[in-house]
């Protein structure tokens, strides 16, 4: 595990409004404001996360 796989995510939607377990996603990725960018590594948890909510989000290999 030398090399850790990271992905850029940036929310590009807006949050407000959705089901409660989409809003948790976000924030468990680390998302607080509309255009923020993040950086995760790639574990299977996160996938499962950008993939539920991947309409909110521009998502770019790093």
């Amino acid at each position: 595990m030398a090399e850790n796989k990271k992905v850029r995510l940036t929310l590009v939607r807006s949050k407000h409004g959705r089901l409660p377990t989409h809003t948790a996603c976000v924030a468990g990725l680390g998302l607080r404001r509309m255009h923020q960018t993040v950086e995760v590594i790639d574990t299977p948890e996160n996938r499962g996360m950008i993939n539920k909510v991947s309409y909110l989000l521009k998502v770019e290999e790093v």
